[in-house]
This record gives C-alpha cells, sequence and structure tokens, in this order.
C-alpha cells in the first residue's frame, strides 16, 4: 500500500511506501501553534519509505528546537513534517496533510500538560502530561 498526501494548494506532494505507526495527538503549545488546532496529529514513517514526489523546492525547514526541524509549505503553509536529527531514520507525518485513510489511529494524546484551556479531551485513549518516554509513562 502506497500512502499519498500533500500541502492545501497542492505544490508539495508525497508518497510513504511502508506503514505509519506511532500516531498520537500532541498538544504541546509548539504544535498547537503550528497547526492553529488544539492539537497537531502525528504519525511515523521510516525515512527510507518517505519520498517527495513535487514541490521539494516549496518546503521550508523551522528549527522549533534543539533538535526539531518542522517542514510546512512556503506558499499555502500546511504542516507536514516533524524531523528530529537525533532520529533521521523516522519522518513524522502531519495526519492533517495525508490523503484518504492512513492506516493508522491516534493511540494517545501527549504533553497535555499544556493542552490548551478552551479544548476538553472527550475520548478515551491514554493521556500523558509530556511525552511518554520522558515521564516514565
Amino acid at each position: 500500500m502506497t500512502i499519498r498526501g500533500g500541502c492545501l494548494c497542492g505544490d508539495v506532494r508525497f508518497e510513504i511506501t511502508g506503514p505509519l505507526t506511532g500516531a498520537s495527538h500532541c498538544h504541546c503549545s509548539m504544535c498547537r501553534k503550528a497547526h492553529g488546532a488544539a492539537f497537531g496529529t502525528y504519525a511515523a514513517a521510516r525515512a527510507a519509505d518517505f519520498r517527495i514526489v513535487s514541490g521539494a523546492d516549496k518546503i521550508m525547514r523551522y528549527r522549533s528546537s534543539a533538535d526539531v526541524l518542522r517542514t510546512f509549505c512556503s506558499r499555502c503553509g500546511s504542516t507536514l513534517q516533524w524531523l528530529r536529527d537525533s532520529k533521521p531514520e523516522v519522518v513524522d507525518i502531519a495526519l492533517g496533510v495525508v490523503d484518504g485513510d492512513p492506516g493508522v489511529r491516534p493511540a494517545s494524546h501527549i504533553f497535555v500538560g499544556s493542552k490548551a484551556p478552551w479544548y476538553d479531551i472527550t475520548d478515551r485513549l491514554p493521556r500523558h502530561s509530556t511525552h511518554p518516554s520522558r515521564s516514565g509513562a
């Protein structure tokens, strides 16, 4: 199965030839601001399975922290990827830019310690104050 996606204006298009894994809703303030929403939803792909099909020259990068680059389309602003310098073998994809069913469902809410006060989580997914690997949860 090939997963396809792209930005709002269509300039950037990508394909993923492997499965997406580890989907979560991230409530950290940076994801909220990057998405302009209550949270950002991401899933991981192997970098070897990810390919930009068109618009590579339209992708802008923003270093949001020492280890993280966030990418977005320079024309429409769509959030695309969350890339860690320390894990170059992984590409985290914003699920909102995936076309159709990504084949994975979010398994948790992370960084709920900084979630938007105007948003109430109403599902039964596990909630983590920070990231599970950082909080011991």
